[in-house]
């Protein structure tokens, strides 16, 4: 949490500094799922899932920790629908399912409309980064360059510079796009920049002067520098290959300039981007390679492959016939302002827990009839009856 940001410290003032001596009501965890614990009496877990097709064993049983699963999006919330054997601790035979008892729902993340929008106030910063920049098109793309082989990791950042070298190899310099990578791997030290950069070389370079120009941006940057970045003139449009999304911000921040969106047609993303407004890309689910495997991304599992041929048509055709696309994009602003914004995640996120809650034993206090007071003053004689004396 940081302590410049506004909305940061409304949430630092209501969390408990003291220790709490009774379980509470209601316990929310935002976590990957492994990691969930049962500790209030209505327990909610928030989280992106994963980005394959299926989430792990070690998600489900964690998920089942909780009362409620939030997942970012439908693609997220189907992951869990995955059935694994139960197993005996001590025969390791199968003694039943394995699968999520817990409730889902899917609480999307909502855009800031006060930040991302459509402006054509640009700030200096990016002004002055951008000036340096040759090209007047230029398509952007945004995300972590991520473990795995060229054409396996998940944003497939790889295969997507190599399909945009393809599309424009036997064009003139003139009529090429710049490409603009907002990327690093997990950080942003010199070492993280020099690394991009070689990945980067290692792939045009067997394109020589035939390949279009790829400008890095390596580095933290705000909102509102990200809002600049998306509404600068240079920027065009963005692409992305993306393998599996669990939600895909970038992606609904950009669609509030009104600039065309060329995307992949599976995960996340799907719940936001209107085929009318955007381009998506066809392709077809592939295994996960090796390379980009780990604890959470299974062996077997399966994420998006997309159609590069079909990508390098769209890519050309989006350049040459760009008032076209622009048509279509403008109306995303609209679709993502009355459908996706804070305020409606707000809103959907009462709706949900207000449902989750509504069987929740509530904890109420005990409440006594008045009596009332007396004075040993005001206590009434007792008068015994007379009783006859008879004689035996």
């Amino acid at each position: 949490l940081k302590n410049d940001n506004l909305e940061h410290q409304e949430i630092v003032k209501r969390i408990a500094r003291q220790n709490i001596n009774r379980q509470p009501d209601v316990f929310i965890q935002i976590s990957v799922p492994n990691e969930f614990q049962k500790i209030g009496k209505y327990n909610i877990g928030i989280t992106a899932g994963i980005e394959t097709d299926a989430v792990s064993h070690e998600f489900i049983q964690g998920a089942n920790n909780m009362d409620l699963i939030l997942a970012t999006s439908e693609h997220s919330k189907a992951g869990f629908e995955v059935v694994y054997d139960k197993l005996d601790e001590k025969t390791q035979q199968k003694v039943g399912d394995l699968k999520l008892e817990a409730a889902i729902e899917v609480l999307f993340e909502g855009a800031d409309l006060n930040v991302y929008k459509k402006t054509t106030e640009i700030s200096e910063i990016i002004k002055e980064e951008l000036s340096m920049i040759k090209d007047d098109f230029c398509y952007l793309f945004v995300g972590h360059w991520l473990q795995g082989a060229v054409g396996h990791d998940r944003k497939d950042i790889g295969m997507m510079l190599k399909t945009i070298c393809e599309a424009f190899k036997r064009k003139s310099s003139h009529n090429r796009p710049g490409i603009i990578l907002k990327t690093s791997h997990a950080g942003f030290s010199i070492i993280d920049r020099d690394q991009i950069m070689i990945k980067i070389q290692q792939i045009i370079e067997p394109y020589g002067n035939n390949a279009p120009n790829i400008y890095l941006l390596h580095g933290d940057m705000t909102d509102e520098e990200m809002n600049s970045l998306y509404n600068h003139p240079k920027v065009k449009a963005m692409i992305s290959f993306t393998k599996g999304e669990g939600f895909g911000r970038p992606l609904l921040e950009f669609g509030l300039t009104g600039k065309p969106i060329i995307a992949s047609g599976w995960s996340g993303q799907l719940d936001f981007l209107k085929p009318e407004h955007c381009t998506l890309l066809p392709g077809q689910l592939t295994e996960v390679h090796p390379s980009a495997q780990d604890k959470f991304i299974l062996q077997g599992s399966k994420w998006f492959t997309v159609e590069y041929s079909y990508a390098a048509k769209v890519l050309q055709d989006c350049m040459q016939n760009y008032k076209n696309y622009l048509k279509f994009s403008r109306k995303q602003i609209k679709y993502v302002k009355d459908n996706f914004s804070r305020d409606k995640m707000g809103e959907r996120f009462v709706e949900i827990i207000d449902k989750g809650l509504s069987n929740v034993p509530q904890q109420v206090s005990l409440k006594l009839p008045k009596l009332k007071k007396t004075s040993a003053n005001d206590s009434k004689k007792i008068t015994l009856p007379k009783l006859k004396k008879v004689k035996v």
